[in-house]
């Protein structure tokens, strides 16, 4: 179903952008480069996190050197939000004082430093937030979280340990969330919200060497609740991560590590159903986020912005099927980061080839799970110097994408421009890279592009291959 003559009137080209850019380069410039020069109508804007990746400039730069406009240097984010909230959202949640207080936003809103602006020239601003809003690895995360008491909303492990993320069960957590999508929907004139869920289960934890959660109070009234044996799951959930760490550290299995943890699995059912339970609390806050967005302007388009580890984690796959969302979205932006990719797979494969895949050869066990999943990428010896190739990779996941919504939701695909590399020999982004991926994306009948995951980190040379991709299909 290609789309290699978009309407000009139903232009989505997107761009996740940071508060820290408009400071930098002032907003005249940034909205002006981004229109004029690549062609861009709609900003992503970060407007609450503790990620550099979301609010920040560039987390790579000692691999990836500075780009071609903005401050060449590190940014001290204290991070926060970066717009003023409102008090009388806030009143079910003991966060309150989260204003972000980096001295370079000083007194101002970003909301209302942006939108007038963007406004004047036609494009749109949608709110772009990301859970989880703190310390996640490889984002770029402040290290010092300055909330009072933020440490009672954690979630526990299995062995009643607090761990480092809050439990979205927490109702002080939740209503958080809550409020800071209602507050900005209600007091500013924004285009739509983009929300991206990135938790991991009490499955994916476990695999990656993690104690799983959540057992924290708020999850144990809510499990009881469902009639669920809270304390028969957790049981099972302690054979399971027992199983894992001997996956993990070399031990041998009469029957090999796969038959043994098909074993685990079938002796202790309690365990899918705590994974089963754990999923549907974390659908349950999008709903609840879509729901609340619709309550309060219901023309105001609500997207996902879908983790990658959803197409390279078969489990995930199984769980986060696309016609789903669409129950709870108006468009979906799959996340395809095609040179930055090839080693997210490599890394993905990783935990399956270290624990119920251990005792298979691993360039064999990576094509039957590229084949089973449709990556399509090059061998494991080299898909992280190769990146994946947009022709396939961006086509084939938009066309996965667009054959799941039925015509549901649209898709605006997530096209990776300079994304973070964590390797020196990790592939680099170019402008053909980027050409390839917004053509790939109208070829497979995408609806859209968002250029991602954050402006300040990108190149206008790279940005200049989505230019001329857009000049050729008539949208610029």
């Amino acid at each position: 179903m290609s789309n290699m003559t978009p309407n000009p009137d139903e232009k989505f080209v997107g761009i996740q952008v940071s508060p820290i850019s408009f400071i930098d380069e002032g907003v005249d410039t940034v909205l002006d480069t981004l229109k004029d020069r690549v062609g861009v109508n709609v900003l992503m804007l970060g407007t609450v996190s503790w990620l550099g990746l979301k609010t920040g400039r560039s987390i790579a730069h000692e691999l990836d050197g500075w780009p071609d406009h903005g401050v060449p240097e590190p940014f001290t984010m204290k991070g926060g939000a970066y717009y003023n909230p409102d008090p009388r959202y806030y009143s079910k949640t003991l966060i309150k004082d989260f204003r972000a207080t980096d001295k370079e936003m000083e007194g101002i809103d970003i909301l209302d430093l942006v939108i007038p602006e963007a406004h004047k020239r036609d494009m749109k601003v949608y709110v772009e937030l990301m859970e989880p809003f703190f310390k996640y690895a490889g984002h770029g995360s402040v290290n010092n979280i300055e909330i009072p008491n933020l440490a009672s909303c954690m979630e526990v492990d299995v062995f009643g340990v607090r761990k480092d993320e809050p439990s979205t069960s927490n109702p002080d957590y939740r209503n958080w969330m809550h409020a800071i999508i209602e507050d900005q929907v209600r007091n500013y004139d924004i285009d739509g919200i983009m929300w991206c869920n990135e938790r991991n289960s009490p499955l994916d934890q476990m695999m990656q060497g993690q104690a799983p959660g959540d057992f924290s109070e708020a999850a144990r009234a809510e499990a009881v609740a469902r009639g669920i044996d809270v304390e028969a799951c957790r049981r099972a959930c302690i054979k399971m991560y027992d199983f894992m760490q001997d996956a993990l550290g070399g031990k041998e299995f009469d029957d090999g590590a796969f038959i043994t943890f098909i074993r685990v699995l079938l002796e202790n059912p309690e365990f899918l159903i705590w994974e089963r339970f754990w999923l549907e609390r974390n659908k349950d806050l999008d709903r609840e986020l879509y729901g609340l967005v619709k309550w309060c302007k219901p023309n105001l388009p609500f997207g996902l912005n879908v983790w990658n580890r959803n197409h390279f984690n078969l489990f995930r796959r199984a769980q986060w099927p696309w016609e789903e969302q669409t129950r709870y979205a108006d468009w979906v932006k799959p996340i395809t980061y095609q040179h930055q990719s090839g080693e997210i797979w490599h890394k993905e494969f990783g935990f399956f080839h270290k624990t119920i895949l251990r005792d298979f050869d691993p360039e064999v066990a990576m094509k039957i799970l590229d084949g089973i999943l449709g990556i399509q990428g090059s061998g494991i010896d080299t898909v992280i110097q190769d990146g994946l190739d947009p022709d396939t990779y961006v086509y084939g996941q938009c066309a996965e994408a667009l054959k799941g919504v039925h015509d549901k939701a649209k898709v605006f695909m997530g096209l990776g421009i300079d994304a973070p590399r964590v390797r020196a020999d990790q592939a680099k982004c170019t402008p053909d890279i980027a050409y390839r991926s917004v053509m790939a994306t109208y070829r497979a009948g995408g609806h859209g592009v968002v250029l991602s995951p954050n402006y300040a980190s990108m190149h206008l040379t790279n940005l200049d291959g989505v230019a001329k991709a857009l000049t050729e299909l008539g949208l610029k």
